[in-house]
């Protein structure tokens, strides 16, 4: 029998929708309870674990008690082996103490649902001496261990065991979170884990800033802020291509956050999915401008929760507008974009070509699957 060694981490990406840019830390954890928000990483662990059960006889699913694995795959009707203790709260060190144990009971892969910094733990505990691959579902996704979305993590690791994809070395990149909140982040390269490679399946890891962003971008966002029509909000999604735009219009900004524009001012800074939902419901034309994850390809899903489905569905495509440098642009080879709200209904209706701008006058076609 095949031995999957299973990781959950059960709060990663809570403080996406609500602003807060990450999920490390039990203040930051206690924070974004009290802003409302809700765990989301149980159920892109079981769109995952959903593959895996497709062949679940001769699979013994190894993993931690309770909610950092246990229930999910038992959800899903795997055949389940537990290691550990079941904790009411759990830190980074479980996930160590996980990981470890998988390598003893002789695991030949891991399958770990989290962020960038699951992805670290990982790396501490047990190196590159097993095989993973990332279930997305924390609020950074910058590090090449992932898989497009958490079908495809599934997939991947099934492909492995059967031996149709050979393993890489992709890196472990994280961000420090009060950094990032400052507007200001600093990226760290932690290492490098073994990970089953399909170019259709695995993301890249994320390019932080092309050379020639600022001059490409500088002409787009002159031409894109001469064209923003009266009495229309307008929604300014994260990233440093966005913020030039913003600097253009000399108007502050927040370089990972959801900012919001009415005749050419800004009205509020750092939207989270609560505050977004109220200006809808008090402005009657609204439009979306966003840029993609540098290397990546990902519109919807990854750093900008704030964008949830349920308000993606108000919008609609047809008022989004997609902005990027085209060395951004040019580094997708497959010319394909992402989008991964967490309802299907509203990712079907996001998928598609996009103009997406790349300077004045310029752009280049994409098409966004889910």
């Amino acid at each position: 029998m095949k031995k999957i060694g299973f990781i959950l981490n059960p709060v990663a990406g809570m403080g996406g929708r609500v602003g807060l840019k990450g999920s490390d830390g039990a203040d930051t954890i206690e924070r974004a309870r009290a802003l409302g928000a809700k765990p989301e990483s149980a159920a892109k662990a079981k769109r995952a674990l959903q593959v895996l059960a497709q062949r679940k006889d001769g699979l013994l699913v190894l993993c931690p008690p309770g909610g950092m694995g246990e229930d999910a795959a038992r959800a899903c009707g795997l055949h389940v082996q537990v290691l550990g203790e079941a904790k009411d709260e759990t830190t980074a060190e479980d996930t160590k103490q996980a990981a470890r144990r998988f390598a003893a009971e002789g695991a030949e892969i891991i399958l770990f649902t989290g962020g960038d910094g699951t992805a670290r733990d990982i790396l501490d505990a047990v190196g590159a001496d097993i095989p993973v691959i990332g279930v997305p579902a924390g609020c950074k996704i910058y590090s090449g261990v992932y898989a497009v979305k958490p079908e495809k993590a599934g997939r991947l690791a099934l492909d492995f065991l059967d031996g149709k994809v050979r393993l890489i070395e992709a890196e472990v990149l994280d961000i420090d979170e009060e950094s990032f909140r400052r507007g200001d982040p600093i990226f760290s390269l932690y290492g490098s884990l073994r990970v089953p490679h399909d170019s259709n399946l695995r993301q890249n890891l994320k390019i932080v800033k092309p050379a020639d962003e600022d001059v490409t971008v500088q002409g787009l966002s002159r031409e894109l802020a001469s064209g923003l029509e009266r009495d229309t909000l307008y929604l300014v999604g994260s990233g440093s291509t966005t913020s030039v735009l913003m600097e253009v219009l000399g108007q502050k900004n927040t370089l990972l956050g959801v900012d919001a524009l009415y005749n050419g001012e800004v009205i509020a800074n750092d939207l989270s999915e609560d505050d977004i939902l109220a200006l809808l419901d008090e402005y009657a034309s609204v439009k979306l401008i966003v840029t993609v994850i540098g290397g990546q390809g990902y519109l919807f899903g990854r750093g900008n929760q704030q964008l949830s489905a349920r308000v993606l569905r108000r919008i609609g495509k047809e008022n989004i507008t997609v902005i990027a440098a085209r060395s951004k642009m040019e580094a997708i080879k497959t010319h394909r974009l992402y989008v991964d709200t967490g309802d299907e209904t509203v990712n079907r209706g996001l998928l598609g070509p996009y103009k997406v701008w790349v300077g004045p006058n310029e752009h280049m076609v994409f098409t966004a699957e889910s």
